[in-house]
């Protein structure tokens, strides 16, 4: 008996795991007319009972092989302007986790649900919509086939409803997306369509169509379909008028200056057919975007900080994702509003206004087009320039793309200061990016080449980079050239006159019992040899790691680093003034090893700690950072930053203690008023700042700041400079 029982679970086991190889699919059947369904969250509406569900959603994590323990129901209708969604989630309880009550909130740590709409069935691109038993609502986009966290973002904003309902086993939701909210193709019956879940609860995280663990959940492989009963129709977006009025009070100790302002603007966004965008900014003002999060820099090289302004956000993969992320980026967009002054210092660069064309020409070939002008400060040594950019993609072979692209800047007026070298510098580039099917293999190959007044015949930069990604065994190859005389002053060039390359390996283990969820060994050797000095190698780094993830949500990590520099510029690395500077031209050879641990995400407390020992140059290093959270539920979120480091160089040179201390208070008192302090103390960068924002959101996408800036040197504690912003912020809809 036992015998047959055992043949007949594998049979079920392969016809589930056969039936979900084909993609999953239901109707989004037409709502009748003159029926209205309010977005409370309460699903009371007869209209939803004639909705096809999708069902079955299965375990992601812990497991990616059966059904979820607690399902999801999830019901589509539309009519000509609206997506209507409702939404039942089953749980334990109600004892739900929340990040806060703001919107756009993170989504790993606490309960909700998120959809994925692939509107062009392409798997490269999606828009995301995601809400939790608050409901409290996000929207996002993810493009790159969702490969990685460089193609997932948060900070795109459009208006659209909705609301949730809790129950002691459940909550639903109830959300009315306008179709002018996606672009699509007039006439589509089909998108492509996800779901994944966080429950905290059960600690299960779940997918509609099973995903494999080695694939992101956000990823854009493994989609299901929602077929419409009938066509789409054509898509009007209104028109968006978005003015705003900045008035500022500045006080600038350093310099014993004062300034009272009062600053208009504004954007426009216009809908070309239903598949273009057309974006225009007048003196635009971003006093209201968060600061930047401080960091302890002891490389040789500029760190490279995520993009947060809105204008620059929708349709960023076009314009961003072209040559190496870690190594020559030609398009870092901000570059654009921001400028080096006289002393070296970095300070805000007027943008007097721009325009961008984005979005799908037709099926395969997207269109990029980015033009801002900003303005001349000649008492800071700061021309003014046209910055440009075209970009176009057209995909082939299913879900890889051919990108090509050009970038201009350009300076029309002589500026006494400005070098010839510096009128103008221009890029040209062309890149094939692939993803296979089944998302197995990813990689990339590019060639740019840049032009500027007297550059050199060493401009150019190429690089092919493939990786590939199964659930037992990953390998990672890439090598990136860099010429010495390229240059791209819109872009990110971490540094110039390198050939990089790297193989690396990693095995993953999947226990079937025990607290361990699984665990990976990897190996990760990287060079990089210097083509102006015959091919010497200037920098290697060995690398041994153990990752362990657990059952609970918690991980820990092991890393092992053999690593040598070849400096070829002296270099200080404690950043202290008058310090001697390690010489040029000499070798270092140094050991760390790092260990890491992150607590489960889930509870209430959490944290994260780091801790690295070992050689640094001729010296040694020891350093220590730990980041903790804890939630008051639901509208208090707390976070503190330690990061220590200790630097010890034998004399002449310089030691340092190097401190960076961050903590951000996030209260939210409901759905529309916020208030957010973060107080950030670096003595590196001989800085603590403090920034705190009180945001109502009197109506949707509208918005009153009240912005308080203050910074003080650490050393005398002397202030720097103190800066009031009152914006009032306004989204009109014509």
């Amino acid at each position: 008996m036992l015998k047959y029982a055992s043949v007949l679970a594998l049979l079920c086991s392969s016809l589930l795991l056969n039936a979900q190889s084909r993609p999953k699919k239901f109707t989004v059947k037409t709502i009748p007319k003159e029926t209205t369904i309010t977005p409370d969250g309460i699903l009371d509406e007869a209209v939803w009972k004639k909705a096809e569900s999708a069902l079955d959603f299965w375990q992601y994590f812990p497991s990616d092989s059966i059904l979820a323990t607690k399902q999801t129901d999830i019901k589509m209708l539309f009519d000509d302007e609206n997506l209507y969604i409702g939404v039942t989630v089953y749980t334990l309880g109600k004892d739900f986790r929340v990040e806060s009550l703001k919107r756009d909130f993170r989504a790993g740590n606490s309960d909700n649900i998120t959809l994925l709409f692939d509107t062009f069935n392409d798997g490269a691109n999606a828009f995301l919509f995601g809400i939790n038993p608050y409901g409290v609502r996000r929207e996002g986009l993810v493009s790159g086939g969702g490969n990685d966290l460089t193609g997932f973002t948060i900070s795109w904003d459009t208006k659209w409803k909705g609301d949730s309902k809790r129950y002691e086993d459940r909550y639903t939701s109830e959300l009315i997306i306008p179709l002018t909210a996606f672009k699509f193709k007039e006439g589509e019956t089909k998108w492509r369509f996800n779901c994944y879940r966080f429950d905290t609860q059960s600690n299960e995280n779940s997918t509609w169509m099973n995903i494999p663990q080695n694939q992101n959940i956000y990823g854009l492989t493994f989609m299901g379909d929602m077929l419409f009963e009938r066509p789409l129709g054509k898509s009007r977006s209104p028109l968006a008028i978005i003015p705003y009025v900045n008035t500022i009070s500045q006080n600038d100790f350093e310099n014993d200056e004062k300034l009272n302002n009062i600053k208009v603007g504004g954007d426009a966004k216009f809908a070309i057919g239903n598949s273009m965008n057309l974006d225009i900014t007048v003196n635009p003002d971003f006093s209201q975007v968060e600061v930047d999060d401080q960091v302890t820099n002891l490389t040789r090289f500029e760190i490279s900080l995520p993009e947060k302004r809105q204008f620059f956000i929708d349709n960023s993969d076009l314009f961003s994702s072209f040559g190496d992320t870690s190594q020559e980026n030609p398009f870092f967009s901000r570059r654009i509003g921001i400028a080096t002054d006289t002393a070296d210092n970095s300070i805000e660069n007027k943008i007097i206004g721009g325009v961008r064309l984005s979005g799908k020409l037709n099926k395969g070939l997207r269109l990029g087009f980015l033009d801002i002008q900003t303005e001349a400060d000649e008492e800071n040594q700061i021309a003014s320039n046209n910055n440009l950019m075209l970009a176009l993609q057209q995909r082939v072979f299913g879900r890889s793309n051919v990108s090509m692209f050009l970038i201009n800047r350009q300076t029309f007026k002589n500026y006494d200061f400005q070098e010839d070298e510096d009128r103008y510098n221009r890029v040209l580039g062309i890149d094939y990016d692939l993803i296979s099917k089944g998302n197995r293999w990813n990689g990339k190959f590019f060639v740019h080449k840049s032009f500027a007044h007297n550059s050199g015949g060493k401009d150019n930069s190429a690089g092919t980079k493939l990786d590939y990604n199964s659930r037992y065994y990953n390998t990672f190859s890439k090598l990136v050239y860099v010429g010495e005389d390229y240059r791209s002053d819109l872009g990110y060039i971490r540094r110039t006159d390198i050939l990089k390359g790297y193989v690396g390996f990693e095995k993953v283990f999947w226990p079937k019992k025990g607290i361990i969820n699984s665990h990976s060994f990897q190996f990760f050797p990287v060079f990089i040899w210097s083509p102006s000095m015959d091919l010497q190698n200037t920098d290697y780094k060995f690398q041994g790691e153990w990752e362990a993830k657990f059952v609970d949500s918690s991980n820990f990590n092991l890393t092992l680093k053999n690593e040598y520099t070849f400096l070829t510029d002296e270099f200080e690395p404690t950043g202290k003034d008058d310090a001697i500077a390690l010489p040029e031209n000499v070798g270092y050879h140094y050991n760390n090893i790092q260990l890491e641990y992150s607590s489960d995400s889930r509870k209430l407390f959490s944290y994260k700690m780091e801790t690295t020992l070992g050689n640094f140059y001729n010296g040694r290093r020891y350093a220590f950072q730990s980041t903790m959270t804890y939630r008051i539920q639901p509208k208090v979120y707390i976070s503190m930053l330690v990061d220590y480091n200790k630097i010890k160089l034998p004399q002449p040179y310089a030691s340092a203690d190097l401190w960076l201390l961050s903590q951000n208070i996030n209260i939210t008192f409901n759905k529309s008023l916020f208030w957010s302090t973060l107080v950030q103390y670096s003595t590196q960068q001989d800085n603590f700042g403090l920034n705190s924002r009180l945001q109502w959101r009197f109506a949707p996408l509208s918005d009153l700041y009240l912005v308080y800036n203050d910074n003080y040197f650490v050393n005398t504690f002397a202030p720097r400079i103190r800066t009031i912003n009152l914006k009032f912020t306004y989204w009109l809809n014509i």
